[in-house]
């Protein structure tokens, strides 16, 4: 059961992967033809570009989203490998969308790993408690962004390219 005030978009959401837009049986090599898929969710346009540029450069497939909602389509569409989600967000914040990707079956094994500009206990813990995998503090280095990758992706392999 999903979070009550999400309604119409949850529904939507868990409609689309019972009909098969969302594809949840795909081997991992049709899930990412061109390179692994990571979703980066953030209302702050600077980190989704940030984020997106250094997991570009090492082969990444991003897709972003601006906030939970915006996200949970994508998500059923695009089916990412790990999940990057901002904690502070307008509409649905960070720890109601990890709770509502972790309550869905065909996406509860997806990692999740919350970013927020905090660095307190009581925000680890929460995200710890609605399912999220990993915590990093922003602002994060290239290192921490493919290490939490390599991490709970054991399979990837970041390509390196000529600067």
């Amino acid at each position: 059961m999903g979070w009550p005030f999400a309604g119409k978009s949850q529904m939507a959401w868990e409609q689309r992967v019972v009909n098969g837009s969302a594809e949840p049986g795909k081997t991992n090599m049709e899930q990412h033809s061109d390179g692994l898929k990571v979703m980066v969710i953030d209302d702050s346009k600077t980190i989704r570009r940030t984020a997106e540029t250094l997991l570009k450069k090492v082969g990444c497939e991003v897709i972003t989203a601006v906030d939970g909602f915006d996200a949970l389509s994508k998500i059923a569409d695009g089916h990412p490998r790990i999940i990057f989600v901002d904690i502070m967000m307008p509409r649905l914040d960070g720890y109601q969308t990890c709770a509502l990707i972790k309550n869905n079956s065909a996406f509860k094994s997806t990692p999740v790993i919350m970013l927020s500009s905090k660095d307190g206990l009581f925000d680890k813990a929460k995200g710890r408690i609605v399912g999220s995998d990993q915590y990093l503090t922003k602002p994060f280095s290239k290192e921490e962004l493919l290490g939490a990758i390599r991490a709970h992706v054991p399979d990837f392999v970041p390509v390196e390219q000529a600067s």
